[in-house]
């Protein structure tokens, strides 16, 4: 499922085009991944417009265009953004298609289609920003104990909460507790502030390796490399890991780490 880092790594492709792109053509592949805006009046607000610079917040990318609307991803579960030639084949889970003034596309990928692409005007950007919290890559130690201190439900439930902190998922949720050494299931107001800062000191690590890697790295020292063997240990201790499910997610953790 994409997370932050792989919507990141979207951001920066879709940025590394250089200057402007204007696109001169819209195809809609799939129009059940549209939110918000019909099919038709997309190619209408969209064909001959320049993108600006994209930037993220969250699990979010948004590109301005120079109408003063807005173009946003959301990936779901399974979204992706992803540079083409023209003459590559249409794959079968292609939604959108947007062909850019020098030659590409730029195709948004979904399998599931849980989310997808809208349109907006800045009053309904503006509503939907409100509605999420700090990005989970510059939020600080006094704005994640602000919004984690509020919260009675457990530590796991209140990160994956986007109105809490935007951009963690379960596999990044998982990661950066086990390598802070604490209990998903602890009640998220019940931390310490020597827990606080451990988690987010752990979160900024977890996030910037995450980010250069654009996705969560199966590396063995990681959880992420241990949690779907067939018999799966912890990297720290070598003892058994335990998978349970909390806000409806698979939760693997070290019991024996994990206190």
């Amino acid at each position: 499922m994409p997370e932050l880092p792989d919507v990141e790594g979207f951001r920066r492709q879709l940025a590394s085009c250089g200057g402007r792109r204007r696109v001169t053509d819209v195809d809609v592949l799939d129009s059940g991944v549209l939110e918000g805006v019909s099919e038709q009046r997309l190619r209408r607000e969209l064909t001959g417009v320049q993108l600006g610079a994209p930037w993220r917040h969250g699990k979010w990318l948004f590109a301005p265009v120079d109408n003063g609307s807005t173009l946003a991803w959301h990936f779901g579960m399974t979204g992706s953004l992803t540079y083409c030639s023209p003459q590559e084949q249409i794959h079968r889970h292609d939604r959108l298609v947007l062909t850019l003034d020098y030659g590409p596309q730029l195709r948004y990928r979904d399998q599931r289609k849980l989310k997808g692409v809208s349109w907006m005007r800045d009053p309904a950007l503006d509503r939907l920003l409100h509605t999420l919290g700090p990005d989970a890559l510059t939020v600080t130690p006094t704005e994640l104990e602000e919004a984690l201190s509020r919260r009675r439900t457990s530590l796991k439930n209140a990160l994956m909460n986007q109105s809490v902190v935007a951009g963690l998922g379960n596999l990044l949720c998982d990661e950066i507790l086990w390598q802070a050494r604490v209990d998903p299931r602890t009640p998220a107001r019940d931390l310490d502030a020597a827990a606080l800062r451990r988690i987010h000191g752990t979160m900024r690590r977890v996030l910037r390796t995450s980010v250069r890697a654009e996705r969560v790295p199966p590396r063995p020292s990681w959880l992420t490399g241990r949690r779907d063997a067939s018999e799966p240990s912890c990297p720290r201790c070598d003892q058994p890991l335990e998978s349970d499910r909390i806000a409806g997610r698979r939760t693997v953790r070290c019991p024996h780490c994990q206190t």
